[in-house]
């Protein structure tokens, strides 16, 4: 119950962050705007990008190692302390540990191999972590609202090709890890950027097709149009639009509910097409085969101080960029599911922009820190893939799945461009997934049962390939390779 009640407690102070973050951000973009137009892009580059999406990257390092010792029920970080009265006896949560982390990068030595080349190996962190960072400035983190009197966007940047700068930015980051590994001068991180470098290109297809689906649908790759506006933002009278629309809707006492046109609902196919793809091109668990300690060292095994921490970084700086990605692009953004129509039609939301804005704002953080926390559990779930395992996923599963899901798309779209049809197909494919998800787990019970059944009798159980072992060497080898795996990715973590 302790436990429980610590961590509500910071999950309120961090929404309570979120809201004051959000009012701070449409405050400074409305003065901004009052010394030249468009001056709020400036300060939403610092605040959304350096500080947020920085600081939860950052603050990230402590959280997996948090999040994973309650899984695999350990205390966490609680060594690092700071040596101040009232505070030396306090672990503060293993915020000492991220300092630390920090403190130990910035001043560790700075190896550089004598037979590297220099240029690109100082280049390979910068690639790394450089397109990773910049594909956050299309994400709108809030609707654009009146401040002071100013027309203030909560966006960076708003480009016509809003979809392809993502395809095209993301793939920049196949350079930093196969220039890493190659420039190294090393076989082991020459191996491990080869594989990177195949494994991120073999998922790129496979992302980029699993959004054609939602362009579609759409009928626009701008990354704001995908969210939409309701009826009543900005006073315009236009009907809703993108997915603050609703397919079918109703009104109980002047509250809106109904069926919103999420991409989730009008794709969940191409949802969990892209989820797979971009958590692959993540490299993270289940996909991190270029990291495996048990196979191969990885492809910045050359690299130390803030040249190994850019790389470190980037993969949490990725969590966030594509749970914002995901948010934005199939669950409405920043708007609410029901009711947006009636908060917006709020007399004090609609004299005061920047408290809609703020509201708006939080709600959309909340949403990524939910997929941050998904991305997080998955990581600390499932085993490692083997190599071909993933090239088959990416190749076999992913890539034809996308191909169908792109036709069947078309031809629904063509058939009612209203979108109910789509949503019905949705719909159903959502029905049948949890079918397959239940049915299977219900299967594994029975084998489990049949299996124990067995051993209970004296009967000795055999493998998938007919060597006989007795049942309770299944047991403790699967117990074993559970916790040399889980060691496994809490080192890497830890490291």
């Amino acid at each position: 119950m302790k436990r429980i009640l610590t961590i509500l407690f910071w999950f309120g102070i961090m929404f309570a962050h979120f809201v004051g973050i959000m009012a701070a951000a449409y405050a400074l973009g409305g003065l901004a705007e009052g010394l030249f137009p468009g001056a709020s892009r400036l300060t939403n580059l610092v605040i959304l990008m350096i500080a947020v999406v920085m600081g939860i990257a950052s603050l990230l390092t402590v959280a997996e190692r948090k999040w994973s010792a309650l899984m695999q029920d350990r205390i966490g970080p609680n060594r690092a302390r700071i040596n101040l009265p009232g505070l030396k006896d306090n672990a503060l949560v293993g915020i000492p540990h991220f300092l630390a982390d920090g403190m130990k990068m910035l001043f560790k030595e700075d190896f550089f191999p004598a037979t590297a080349n220099r240029l690109l190996y100082n280049l390979g962190p910068m690639l790394a972590f450089g397109p990773i960072f910049a594909l956050f400035a299309v994400v709108p983190a809030g609707p654009t609202v009146s401040v002071f009197g100013k027309t203030v966007d909560m966006v960076v940047a708003t480009p016509d090709f809003g979809i392809l700068y993502v395809f095209a930015i993301a793939s920049l980051a196949v350079y930093g890890t196969s220039l890493a590994g190659w420039s190294s001068n090393n076989k082991f991180a020459l191996l491990g950027g080869v594989r990177a470098s195949s494994q991120m290109i073999s998922y790129e297809v496979a992302l980029g097709l699993s959004l054609v689906g939602l362009m579609l649908a759409f009928s626009t790759v701008q990354l704001p149009a995908f969210v939409g506006n309701l009826t009543n933002e900005l006073g315009t009278g236009v009907a809703a639009s993108g997915q603050a629309r609703y397919l079918w809707s109703g009104s109980i006492g002047g509250f809106d509910v109904g069926i919103p046109a999420w991409g989730f609902l009008l794709q969940p196919l191409g949802f969990f097409l892209f989820f797979a793809a971009a958590f692959a091109e993540t490299k993270r668990a289940p996909f991190d085969t270029p990291e495996g300690e048990s196979e191969i060292i990885g492809y910045f095994v050359e690299y130390s101080g803030m040249k190994f921490g850019l790389f470190m970084i980037s993969e949490f700086v990725e969590i966030v960029v594509l749970s914002g990605l995901i948010v934005v692009l199939f669950f409405g953004g920043y708007h609410l599911p029901i009711g947006g129509e009636w908060l917006s039609n709020l007399a004090i939301m609609k004299e005061h922009g920047w408290l809609y804005g703020t509201v708006m704002g939080t709600v959309f953080w909340a949403k990524v820190m939910f997929f941050v926390w998904l991305q997080l559990a998955i990581r600390w779930t499932m085993p490692r893939f083997r190599y071909d395992q993933i090239q088959t996923l990416g190749w076999k599963i992913l890539f034809p799945t996308g191909l169908i899901n792109v036709f069947v798309t078309g031809a629904l779209v063509l058939w009612d461009p209203s979108l109910r049809a789509l949503a019905v197909f949705g719909l159903l494919e959502i029905g049948v997934l949890v079918a397959l998800t239940l049915s299977s787990g219900a299967k594994k019970e029975e084998g489990h049962e049949g299996h124990g059944h067995g051993g209970a009798h004296g009967g000795h159980g055999h493998d998938d390939h007919g060597h006989g072992l007795p049942a309770h060497a299944h047991a403790a080898t699967a117990h074993a390779d559970t916790h040399a795996g889980a060691h496994s990715g809490a080192a890497t973590a830890s490291h």
